[in-house]
């Protein structure tokens, strides 16, 4: 009987190894960076945003900016045009760029008229330059009793109740 050599016993398990092995081992392929499922060490745009930013993009895409500043205009009235003007007058219409406003007396409508130039300008400043491109200042009104588009030319509201 004849004992195989300790090394003979090895290189033996070795060949059947190799020959139980498949015949090339496959490395698994390195994925480019937009299909990987998870993000590197560094920053990613897969990675976790901030809400404002999220938002703040959003903004942008949409082209939604002018939008927003002017929604803002009845919130901080008093601060875009001071404490005393804006007491006694209030925004009511935002319309292509024309401002309308209502005056709560005829001399205080006059008087934003007059102020009309600075007051363009300092919206201008706070709000971007477009958004309000005119200022119209319509004084106090007697109630309306026309509702909608349409007229009926008549005598005028008449005594209806009785």
């Amino acid at each position: 009987m004849c004992a195989d050599k300790p090394q003979d016993q090895a290189r033996n398990l070795l060949n059947r190894a190799r020959k139980a092995a498949p015949a090339r081992v496959r490395r698994p392929r390195r994925l480019p960076a937009d299909e990987q499922p998870w993000s590197g060490s560094g920053p990613d745009p897969r990675d976790p945003q901030t809400v404002g930013a999220v938002v703040g993009d959003l903004v942008r895409d949409r082209n939604w900016e002018s939008t927003l500043r002017s929604a803002g205009i009845p919130a901080r009235w008093a601060q875009l045009v001071g404490p005393e003007m804006a007491e006694h007058c209030r925004p009511v219409r935002l319309d292509a760029g024309r401002l309308t406003c209502v005056a709560e007396s005829t001399a205080w409508a006059t008087q934003i008229q007059l102020l009309s130039r600075q007051l363009l300008e300092r919206l201008g400043v706070e709000l971007g330059a477009g958004v309000v491109t005119s200022l119209h200042v319509q004084g106090p009104s007697a109630p309306d009793w026309r509702h909608g588009p349409l007229r009926v030319t008549g005598r005028g509201p008449r005594d209806t109740y009785g």
